[in-house]
């Protein structure tokens, strides 16, 4: 049987302006690449800082505490099969930490993430202004095909943050549970399970 409900200090705080620095410099780039200048400078920095943030969550969740760390929160398909069937249920679920889907979803933004910055590294879009950076080490079609990987990426990160904060507001109002209180202030209201 779960344990008592109890509040505990979860996120660390390079973990939560990890979080946060993410969405503004994604939200910001994504903007600028779809909404211009066309000049593409500042769309640049946001994916060197992108690059960078994802650098950093790369070694957190090998080094940080626990609760960050990829090995605490990556599970198997039965983990997921039993995180599922309770999902739907009307009530917080209280999960320490990222729940077995959440981590699916942590997983995929951040190999999305890792894909776009590297295909906008590798882009060279034929207009001789917005050339990425490392362009000249690839072949020329990679090059090209770099531009098309680049737009189907910035739809697939669109996808996935409407699915986030879909899956935060039906968190909030159907398991009446606040997921981002916790990544604000980094304590969360958790219950104990049997491993």
């Amino acid at each position: 049987m779960p344990g008592p409900v109890r509040e505990v200090r979860l996120w660390d705080p390079l973990l939560r302006g990890f979080h946060w620095l993410l969405a503004f410099f994604v939200t910001a780039g994504w903007c600028l690449g779809q909404f211009g200048p066309a000049k593409m400078t500042l769309h640049f920095w946001c994916g060197y800082v992108v690059a960078g943030l994802l650098l950093f969550r790369l070694v957190w969740g090998f080094v940080g505490p626990a609760p960050a760390r990829f090995s605490h929160f990556i599970r198997g398909p039965g983990a997921i099969a039993g995180y599922m069937r309770g999902m739907f249920l009307r009530e917080p679920s209280h999960w320490p930490g990222h729940n077995p889907l959440g981590a699916l979803s942590v997983i995929a933004m951040l190999a999305v993430l890792a894909a776009q910055v590297t295909s906008g590294l590798i882009s060279d879009p034929d207009d001789y202004i917005n050339v990425g950076p490392l362009a000249s080490y690839v072949s020329s079609a990679t090059r090209a095909k770099a531009v098309g990987w680049h737009g189907l990426g910035a739809n697939l990160i669109l996808l996935l943050v409407a699915l986030h904060i879909g899956v935060i507001l039906f968190y909030r109002f159907w398991k009446r549970e606040d997921l981002v209180r916790p990544m604000l202030t980094g304590v969360k209201q958790v219950r104990d399970r049997e491993s």
